[in-house]
């Protein structure tokens, strides 16, 4: 069911997408596993930070933040679209993601699958296939850890406010800590309570959901 939603949503985007058809792929020279990227001094992972610095002409710190954005998005997405259908969840374990640059930023695919049910299983994946890239990442680039999950909670946000419209408060609040607390309803949509750091680009404009924007409240 959700691999269905998916490739909908490769087909309204022209095919650009950070996700292989069916979530898996059986990898070849072309992917690099993701925990190779927790393999110190972690060049791989700097190098990536890196190379989205230099593209977007912006420092380090700018470069990881908008790197995890990316790569937190794709992965994100399909736990997110399971809980929206509550259909089982598929769940990419870290020693079986893999990962290549693509035009998507960055695309994502799993030699295996797992499958869970309900938030608890979102919030065991985030810890166990995110929460070690965003703690080195964020060490590695001296990037804030509260604004990397903000990405990761933009990812579980999104989907649900432009591909299957659910309650995505209610699922921050059943994953829990650390994405709970970390987005603000406003309408039929959302803002950031963190930063992804894009408008710090030289003549960005914020993005919709951007912290910068959300309206002041009256005391």
């Amino acid at each position: 069911m959700v691999t269905d939603v998916l490739d909908r949503v490769a087909a309204e985007r022209g095919g650009v997408i950070g996700l292989e058809p069916g979530l898996t792929v059986s990898p070849d020279d072309t992917w690099t596993s993701v925990a190779e990227l927790l393999r110190a001094p972690y060049t791989l992972l700097g190098e990536l930070a890196d190379e989205t610095a230099a593209r977007w002409k912006a420092p380090r710190h700018v470069g990881a933040a908008l790197f995890w954005k990316t790569y937190a998005y794709w992965h994100t997405m399909p736990m997110a679209l399971g809980w929206a259908l509550d259909a089982p969840i598929p769940l990419m374990p870290l020693e079986a993601t893999y990962f290549k640059v693509s035009d998507a930023g960055v695309t994502i695919a799993a030699s295996r699958l797992e499958w869970g049910t309900g938030a608890p299983a979102i919030a065991r994946a985030l810890a166990d296939a995110q929460e070690p890239l965003v703690r080195t990442l964020a060490s590695l680039a001296k990037v804030g850890e509260r604004t990397l999950w903000g990405s990761t909670a933009e990812a579980l946000v999104h989907p649900l406010t432009s591909v299957v419209p659910a309650d995505f408060m209610e699922l921050l609040r059943q994953v829990g800590k650390p994405v709970d607390g970390l987005i603000e309803p406003h309408g039929d949509g959302y803002f950031r309570r963190t930063c992804c750091l894009w408008v710090t680009l030289p003549g960005a404009d914020a993005c919709g959901s951007c912290c910068v924007l959300r309206p002041r409240r009256r005391p």
